[in-house]
């Protein structure tokens, strides 16, 4: 099937859909069958068993089904959404018998409990139910807009899937619901937009439903949130056309602008998609960790974003100050960098820069994939760059919200990956990203076909002039330098455009053997010919490994490096150390000679880095300060592995900034 598009002005990409564009092969291939063999299922089953998750006996309680007290945090239907839209993603492309009738048992079940008015949040019906006092945005952190903006997403995809209305009609009724505190009480409808899922959720109802009230609805969410008073930690102390840095919260930072793009996409809002570009480039250029990870502090005060004391307040899951990026108390909550992907995709779509697809890219390949095991079992809620043993402090777990004090971890365990995490939203997450990634790997614009990630997929296009062209990759991306696409069928002209990443030098482009011109580093190739079939462009994108330094006010990373090959972000295991070398004394030399070697790791084939690495002396005493031990230094042999391969082979130490030695 193909794709017939007309752009709106306002947009210079449309991105494709599964009738347009797959993964048919290769790493994301892989990477999707297992996220639908293994991952879809597995939150499926902690999710519906209510000795491991209350998420769905929460709805089975509200429609009456079961007696009980609604369980757990307060944003767990909105995760439990998250879920429904990555199990709707796999109806499209793999639909399984079992999830079908999952899907359509849990959306009658939603329907079922929904109020006429339109609100639906589990733990206000369940009092409800019981004639207890309970009553709508009482409070901020019930997370309400939350949960109802991941329901009118999942809604509207599984009308786009099913053409069916069920939960068409349930997302417009829930967006019906936000309509109506739009106009009878904006105080509290604004004070309660923590993690704004409903800016984007409403825009794609607009579109799914071509109904106006919707854009304009999306509209009025700005113009409350322009008009409250509120603090940094919800991005709304300033009018959103009045911020010149990312601040607060990063989570709810990140969905905030991606669903303003949305706004500027379908409005032409020049002046605040400048905005929005400049954020954006404030956290790539200050507050990005190599990985893509974003949201450094556990716990911050934005000291900068006031200028009296008595207006700074605690920031939970922080932007930090520019360069503010701890290594070991990093972070970098999953969502947070599935937010960046959300908003960087919609920056990409606004403007054909390619940019944004090389963030989209480094998150993808590094902090993404980290965030779940090499199994897709199991994941992580934060997203170190570094594991240390005998750390003397518990970091904080998810869902330790200080509201139900529960013991410390032991430390060893703060950072294993887990296959339930008590505050649940970063798997089903993680699992929708990855289930509807094809939908990011190109863009049909008006002047052609844009070519964003690579690994494996199938394109087919039509543009509005009825120019066609299906395109075949073939490739070992990331592991492999040579990209090979063939032409399927094609009709007419049809410009390609071909994305040659920021982190390559010296790339090369060819049709048919002849060479093409080659754009800098960080732009897309453009191709112009009338097509044939059997035709094929070759694109060489060089992947020596690099050693980066880090900006010399990144003062945790002074005077380490960290190695990078093609997109891939590497660290060190202690499980790739002799017994007799720590962790904190493996160090890279300049001028390293870095091997890649093919190795696995739990069956899962990757590119290591193998080397000599240079010993430091041990400080192992418990002294702040010691003398320097004058011991010579002497070599070992060492391997890197790809970051987010690390704590899939039991506990241990991990680092992706090593010392400097020259």
């Amino acid at each position: 099937m193909s794709t017939n598009t007309t752009l709106p002005e306002s947009r210079r990409l449309r991105p494709l859909n599964a009738d347009s564009a797959r993964w048919g092969r290769g790493f994301w291939r892989e990477v999707q069958e297992r996220t639908f063999r293994t991952t879809i299922p597995q939150i499926w089953d902690s999710l519906s068993n209510p000795e491991i998750s209350p998420g769905l006996r929460n709805f089975q309680i509200a429609a009456g089904l079961e007696e009980g007290e609604h369980d757990g945090p307060p944003f767990m239907d909105g995760d439990f959404y998250k879920w429904l839209e990555a199990a709707i993603a796999q109806l499209e492309l793999d639909p399984q018998p079992w999830l079908v009738e999952t899907v359509e048992r849990v959306a009658s079940l939603i329907a079922s409990i929904q109020r006429t008015d339109g609100y639906l949040h589990t733990a206000t019906l369940i009092s409800a139910r019981y004639h207890h006092d309970a009553a709508e945005l009482a409070d901020r952190f019930h997370f309400e807009t939350y949960n109802l903006g991941h329901l009118i997403t999942a809604g509207v995809r599984h009308f786009e899937v099913t053409g069916t209305t069920t939960l068409l009609d349930v997302a417009r009724r829930a967006a019906g619901f936000l309509e109506i505190l739009a106009g009878e009480k904006p105080v509290e409808l604004a004070r309660s937009a923590i993690c704004p899922s409903h800016y984007m959720a409403v825009i794609e109802l607009y579109r799914a439903t071509g109904e106006a009230r919707w854009l304009r609805l999306a509209e009025a969410f700005v113009r409350l949130r322009d008009d409250f008073a509120g603090g940094d930690d919800n991005q709304d102390r300033l009018p959103v056309r009045e911020q010149r840095v990312a601040a607060g919260h990063a989570v709810r930072a990140n969905y905030l602008y991606a669903g303003l793009a949305d706004l500027v996409a379908e409005t032409g809002d020049a002046e605040l998609q400048d905005v929005l570009g400049g954020l954006w480039q404030d956290v790539v250029d200050t507050k990005l960790y190599v990985t893509g990870g974003c949201g450094a502090l556990y716990d911050g005060a934005s000291p900068d974003g006031y200028p009296w004391q008595e207006e700074i307040s605690r920031v939970h899951q922080a932007y930090g100050r520019a360069y503010q990026l701890p290594q070991t108390t990093a972070h970098n909550e999953s969502c947070a960098h599935i937010g960046m992907i959300l908003w960087s995709e919609r920056m990409l779509t606004l403007t054909g820069d390619a940019r944004f697809a090389d963030v989209i890219e480094r998150i993808a390949y590094n902090s993404l994939l980290a965030g779940i095991g090499l199994d897709g079992d199991d994941y992580l809620y934060t997203n170190p760059l570094r594991q240390v043993r005998e750390l003397p402090y518990p970091l904080r777990r998810p869902g330790d919200t200080g509201q139900h004090p529960t013991p410390p971890p032991p430390a060893s365990d703060a950072r294993a990956r887990q296959p339930y995490l008590s505050c649940f939203c970063c798997p089903p997450n993680t699992a929708r990203t990855l289930a509807r990634f094809h939908e990011r790997t190109a863009s049909l614009g008006a002047d052609g076909l844009y070519v964003h990630l690579y690994g494996g997929s199938d394109l087919d296009v039509t543009d509005s002039a009825g120019q066609h062209l299906s395109l075949r990759e073939d490739s070992d991306y990331p592991w492999d330098e040579r990209i090979v696409f063939t032409v399927v069928a094609a009709a007419g002209a049809m410009p390609l455009h071909v994305r040659i990443p920021d982190w390559t030098s010296g790339a090369t482009v060819t049709v048919n053997g002849e060479s093409v011109p080659v754009s800098t580093p960080g732009h897309y190739t453009g191709i112009e010919r009338s097509w044939t079939v059997g035709d094929v462009v070759e694109i060489i994108l060089p992947m020596p490994p690099r050693v980066l330094r880090g900006h010399r006010l990144a003062e945790e990373i002074t005077n380490q490096v960290a190695v990078q090959r093609g997109p891939v972000v590497y660290c060190l295991e202690s499980a790739d150390l002799p017994d007799d070398v720590l962790l904190e004394q493996a160090a890279l030399r300049r001028g390293i000679q870095l091997r890649p070697v093919p190795t696995e790791i739990g069956g899962h084939r990757m590119i290591t880095l193998e080397a000599e690495l240079t010993v430091l002396p041990s400080a192992t005493g418990s002294a702040l300060y010691d003398d320097l031990d004058a011991a010579p230094l002497r070599s070992v042999h060492a391997r890197l592995i790809p970051y987010y391969a690390w704590g899939n082979r039991g506990a241990g130490e991990m680092s992706v900034w090593l010392p400097l030695v020259w």
